[in-house]
């Protein structure tokens, strides 16, 4: 029965306060657009780092192995281009997250 009363509490105070909130709604989307270009610049930078060092280690592994063992730099060749496209979709789907929190933001309020 306590939780119930709760949130019930809970509804009201949600549906009463959404006058308060009414007349912020401009301050609030000029915050939230300021704050997704900044998780937007950094994700991106994140997600470029990440992939510039996982294709390095990539690249050095393969000229490491195709040193060992000439007979198998093609094979080995195909392996790292398959790889270094999966680092790179990682990248891409950072790029298309971020794009999206830039003019798709699903958070900003209208009207």
């Amino acid at each position: 029965m306590k939780k119930i009363l709760f949130l019930m509490v809970v509804c009201m105070a949600a549906a009463f306060g959404q006058e308060a909130v009414a007349k912020e709604i401009p301050v609030v989307n000029e915050m939230l657009k300021s704050f997704s270009a900044l998780a937007a610049c950094v994700g991106l930078g994140i997600a470029a780092l990440g992939g510039a060092v996982g294709m390095g280690n990539t690249a050095a592994a393969t000229i490491a192995g195709t040193a060992r063992n000439p007979g198998l730099g093609g094979k080995l060749m195909g392996t790292m281009f398959i790889a270094l496209a999966m680092i790179e979709a990682q990248v891409i789907y950072t790029l298309v997250i971020a794009l999206v929190l830039l003019f798709l933001n699903p958070f900003i309020v209208v009207g």
